[in-house]
């Protein structure tokens, strides 16, 4: 049997990966924190039928010898933390990180820790500073009673403060630490703008907004989703192309063994 049919094959299935992860990015182009994947790939062993510097006389050697390749393989998929574009929406509830360090923590239902860059935060019915999905922020913050939600303020190192009553005053109510890690990129992404601390990311590393390399907070903007509309198009263009030259290396190795079984007639 013809290795190219394996070779090509090989290929059709990487491009089929590279197609999804395309897709995946795309969809999550309105995605607030989102942080865009990109597939990485490696090439399959070798089969060598001549090792380079073999002997051929006694005073030479065989330069590069003769080998062939079986395919292609996804070596891994990377999330990539370049920092999204900043929206402003006037929202008080609302923060985005000013640079790429940072996270937020978040409580999980389990009581284990996520992070996230989404920062998209909302009141529930006990005046506590939540997600969309109802988990608390990590420092928690709670507004006290006769609180004014209008006048909530976040500082830009995270110090938040809020009037109460009658009093002009503003109280400091709390401070939103951020999170940041050694090698962000081994961080396991749950979903729901989530990821979670792993053996590859390293233990988190807590810091105060705007110092010690942290990024800054903003009230009243949110990070959008890093994905460029104009470059995943052209990722799929050539992985769609990608596809099919492997696609017709099937179809060509299949058309010569034809070739060869046709021989016979």
């Amino acid at each position: 049997m013809l290795r190219s049919l394996w070779t090509g094959a090989s290929g059709m299935v990487a491009q089929q990966f590279n197609i999804d992860t395309i897709s995946n990015n795309l969809a999550n182009v309105n995605t607030y924190g989102f942080k865009k994947n990109r597939a990485d790939f490696e090439d399959l062993i070798y089969q060598h039928q001549v090792l380079a510097g073999t002997p051929a006389t006694a005073v030479s050697e065989i330069p590069t010898g003769v080998y062939v390749g079986h395919g292609v393989k996804v070596a891994a998929t990377q999330k990539l933390f370049e920092m999204g574009s900043l929206q402003a929406t006037g929202n008080k509830f609302d923060m985005a990180i000013t640079s790429e360090v940072g996270f937020f923590k978040i409580l999980m239902p389990d009581g284990t820790f996520g992070y996230s860059r989404d920062g998209s935060f909302k009141i529930d019915s006990r005046r506590q500073v939540v997600t969309s999905q109802g988990y608390l922020l990590e420092p928690p913050i709670t507004l006290p009673p006769g609180a004014i939600n209008n006048s909530l303020q976040i500082n830009e190192n995270g110090e938040v403060t809020v009037k109460i009553g009658d009093d002009i005053r503003p109280t400091r109510i709390g401070q939103i630490d951020l999170y940041r890690f050694v090698n962000p990129a081994g961080l396991k992404a749950i979903g729901k703008n989530l990821f979670k601390e792993t053996v590859a990311s390293g233990p988190e590393i807590q810091g105060t907004p705007g110092f010690e390399g942290m990024g800054a907070i903003l009230q009243g903007f949110l990070e959008t989703s890093n994905v460029k509309l104009v470059e995943e198009m052209v990722n799929m263009i050539v992985a769609q192309r990608a596809y099919e030259s492997n696609s017709k290396a099937v179809t060509t190795s299949d058309s010569m063994l034809g070739t060869a079984i046709g021989m016979k007639r």
